[in-house]
């Protein structure tokens, strides 16, 4: 008998990269999405939950409902990623105007009741800033938690910052608090994200798969702009597709169980993700980290993915 399909909620901040992920989502039968969540982050919390709205108008899916999260960080002032994501958060290809309506109750009242009606445990799937997720876990801890797969951090390299990755940067003491919890949490850092690079050969073959997938290619256009001038890259790094597809398919990443630390007092470190890759403490485990990515097996999953959404 076939295994049921993994009950998933996606926490997100639409985004490019985002939305390659949802749209990777949505045509994975592995998964079974429950709902999406929104947070501030690649732009303030009412593009991007507009943004998310839109996505499922333009894949057919307006059934899946939407909650509105985090506005802002727990502690600290605002800040979003308009500089890579547009003034939008997904500025490139158009979008249909928004003819729906977000759910009525927030993002962890939501959370709440999608994984108390589950038949068995969810996924949390946050590629945003953990805002939400810190804010669940304080108010209905982690009961109904099957693991948490999020997109974020880095053992060496930072996007943001020299140290930090955007998404942990953005609320490091949310993230302390979810690395803290005991949950079973999988880190797809920027070591293994930027080994994702969409680049002019994997466009050509998302041009040739149709609506959706010639869709991806155009933001994938806009959304290299930025790494072509940061980098020099001949393409962008779509990381919060590898967090969804490690879920939809093991053995893409290859992680190993090691302690992550988050900075949250220094300023010149803030929201350094401080992995003990090579147990130089006596810390135990309390996540898996991302080392490495089937980057080859990881495109073809995607295109193939994206091809059946016509």
């Amino acid at each position: 008998m076939p295994n049921k399909p993994t009950p998933v909620i996606f926490d997100c901040d639409p985004g490019h990269d985002d939305a390659i992920a949802l749209l990777l989502a949505l045509a994975s039968p592995e998964l079974h999405l429950l709902g999406v969540v929104t947070s501030y982050g690649n732009q303030t919390l009412a593009k991007t939950t507009v943004n998310a709205l839109r996505l499922l108008q333009f894949a057919g899916r307006a059934d899946i409902p939407v909650a509105v999260g985090a506005a802002q960080p727990l502690q600290r002032a605002l800040e979003v990623a308009a500089h890579v994501h547009g003034e939008s958060g997904l500025d490139g290809p158009a979008l249909p105007p928004l003819a729906t309506q977000p759910a009525s109750q927030d993002a962890v009242a939501f959370t709440a009741q999608l994984i108390r009606s589950a038949a068995q445990p969810v996924t949390l799937v946050p590629t945003g800033p953990l805002t939400n997720l810190a804010r669940y876990l304080a108010a209905h801890g982690t009961a109904g938690i099957a693991r948490v797969v999020l997109m974020g951090g880095a053992i060496a390299e930072g996007n943001m910052t020299p140290a930090a990755e955007f998404n942990i940067w953005c609320d490091p003491e949310a993230a302390a608090q979810v690395f803290a919890s005991g949950l079973d949490i999988t880190m797809i850092g920027l070591d293994v994200t930027h080994k994702a690079l969409l680049g002019p050969a994997v466009e050509a073959q998302l041009r040739s798969a149709g609506r959706v997938g010639t869709f991806v290619a155009e933001l994938n256009v806009f959304f290299s702009v930025y790494h072509k001038h940061t980098y020099g890259w001949d393409g962008a790094p779509i990381h919060d597709a590898v967090a969804m597809a490690h879920v939809i398919r093991s053995g893409l990443v290859e992680t190993r169980a090691r302690n992550v630390e988050i900075e949250t007092a220094s300023e010149l470190c803030r929201g350094r993700t401080v992995v003990d890759l090579w147990r130089r403490t006596n810390r135990a485990p309390n996540a898996h980290v991302g080392v490495d990515l089937n980057a080859p097996a990881f495109f073809e999953l995607l295109v193939e993915r994206i091809t059946r959404l016509g």
